[in-house]
């Protein structure tokens, strides 16, 4: 059953780096350095140090002010696909300790699937929500994914199960969300 919560929080961990990248890193790192809901063997322990917390804590406020402004958005999102899916690697990798029967290569191809398939529709669908909104929606989405995927990263290591259903209903909402919009700027007036 252990195994089975950490394939559930190395998923919800990744996952959630697909909304923000440096969310979950700096709650894995800050939950792992004072308390004991997370235990990083090496080389993720090094996400325990303050130097590695103070450049999550700064690229976090980057990321947040960056994520809120429309056209910069796109440009963040445009630079974030490379780093989104590189920090959902290092969260499932990083998780791997309860899951210690996964490959490692296993283990990172499975965090930038599931980092980049997040990043990949939200990605996808901000310019939606900017195009249908003249850019004024952009920081409430934005905030509600910076809040989801702190939630997520949350309920990740606490309770894996309920993280990883809530991450399901979030999507399945987005996508119906996503769709309904579509097909109302498709519909003629």
């Amino acid at each position: 059953m252990t195994s089975l919560f950490g394939v559930f929080t190395a998923f919800g961990l990744a996952s959630s780096a697909g909304l923000n990248a440096y969310i979950p890193l700096l709650v894995v790192a800050l939950l792992s350095r004072f308390t004991d809901l997370i235990a990083l063997t090496t080389p993720w322990d090094a996400l325990e140090s303050w130097w590695v917390i103070g450049v999550l804590a700064a690229l976090l406020i980057v990321e947040i002010v960056a994520d809120k402004i429309p056209a910069v958005d796109s440009i963040n999102d445009t630079v974030q696909s490379f780093v989104r899916p590189a920090a959902g690697a290092i969260l499932f990798a990083s998780s791997g300790g309860s899951i210690s029967h996964v490959h490692p290569v296993l283990a990172i191809i499975c965090g930038i699937l599931a980092a980049g398939g997040v990043h990949a529709v939200k990605a996808t669908a901000r310019p939606l929500v900017t195009a249908t909104s003249g850019g004024m929606l952009n920081p409430v989405v934005s905030t509600a994914e910076d809040v989801t995927s702190l939630v997520i990263s949350v309920l990740s290591i606490a309770v894996p199960f309920l993280a990883l259903l809530l991450l399901v209903l979030v999507i399945a909402l987005f996508v119906r969300w996503v769709f309904r919009r579509r097909r109302h700027a498709a519909t003629p007036q």
